[in-house]
């Protein structure tokens, strides 16, 4: 207990002081000095949680357990992925080849059986995908996704992976020291690095955690887990679809603009986004302890569709984007970044 609280205050000082210094040397040298909000941010996530992890067994305070030095290889892999995607744009390919790869390596190595395997890769990746385009807000991604750790951190003790729940507590400690910084107003953001890197290993160590109990708990357990991203991921391709807009260009038509739209500041949704995930994760802890059954969850899939339609509702595109054709650019839609293969979403 001591050593897990000891790497999670190390985590959470270091993140922050790498935090600052990549601020003032992005801003500094980045773009010739025109960088306002620096988006390298996610270099000080994923060093921390790295650095902290390994930290443990060399100086033999704590040990990483079964299959942690795998997954966090996999992870570093994914998070420099993301940087050189902050530093130059990667075809959608390319990206999701190595992130897929990466989930293959973490299934095989859980021992899922083939059939189970495809499914938790392609799961993987469809949830490392929505933690990013989830990176559109102040403070939004980081509060989720550090209560998406701790509630995964306390699934792995209590199934007797210490490793696992020391690397997410470590992991939330992380997220939790860069919020200083990207709470709002934001000075630096995560980028494709931080996100990634968050995403890939909180979908693994979902899949590890839970790949000796396959079946309805599980299941239940990871919907509710990723409740949060799953429905921003649906909500925004969705929109964009009916919208007639490009799937893959980024927009302000998150969970998180939309809550603006209706008159909560940046700061409160984000506060309603990580109570959301707060809740749902609550319930993904009660199947975890057997003290519900997975049929609890019923509720929380059919808030989904209500929740989409509802939030369909709020105008976040004006007329102008409405129907164009393919090859139809206008000043909004060339400014807007690319969800998938560059720039936030």
């Amino acid at each position: 207990m001591l050593h897990g609280l000891a790497a999670a205050t190390a985590a959470l000082v270091l993140t922050a002081l790498l935090a600052a210094l990549i601020r003032t040397l992005m801003l500094r040298f980045g773009r010739a000095g025109r960088d306002t909000t620096p988006h390298l941010g996610g270099i000080a996530v994923a060093l921390a949680t790295l650095g902290v992890a390994v930290a443990g067994p060399l100086l033999g305070v704590a040990a990483l357990g079964d299959g942690v030095a795998p997954l966090l290889a996999a992870a570093g892999a994914v998070a420099l992925l993301g940087l050189i995607g902050d530093l130059r744009p990667l075809g959608v390919r390319v990206r999701l080849g190595v992130e897929a790869a990466a989930a293959t390596a973490v299934v095989t190595l859980a021992g899922l059986s083939p059939g189970a395997g495809v499914l938790a890769v392609v799961w993987i990746v469809f949830v490392t995908n929505a933690f990013r385009l989830l990176d559109n807000s102040d403070g939004a991604m980081g509060a989720v996704a550090a209560v998406t750790a701790l509630g995964l951190a306390v699934c792995a003790i209590a199934d007797g992976r210490p490793g696992h729940g020391l690397l997410l507590s470590v992991l939330a400690a992380a997220l939790t020291g860069f919020l200083v910084h990207n709470w709002h107003p934001a000075r630096i953001h995560l980028g494709h690095c931080g996100s990634l890197f968050t995403g890939f290993l909180l979908a693994s160590c979902a899949v590890t955690v839970h790949a000796g109990a396959p079946g309805a708990r599980t299941t239940a357990e990871l919907f509710a887990l990723t409740l949060l991203v799953l429905t921003d991921t649906v909500l925004v391709l969705l929109s964009r679809r009916r919208a007639g807009r490009p799937l893959l260009r980024g927009g302000g038509d998150h969970i998180a603009h939309r809550l603006r739209k209706l008159g909560l500041t940046t700061q409160g949704s984000a506060v309603v986004l990580g109570g959301a995930a707060l809740a749902a994760t609550l319930v993904a802890l009660q199947v975890h302890d057997g003290r519900v059954a997975p049929v609890a969850v019923l509720p929380l899939a059919l808030l989904v569709p209500l929740a989409v339609v509802l939030l369909l509702r709020v105008p976040v595109y004006g007329p102008a984007s409405r129907r164009r054709t393919p090859h139809a650019r206008t000043p909004e839609s060339a400014a807007a970044p690319a969800d998938f293969a560059g720039g936030r979403g």
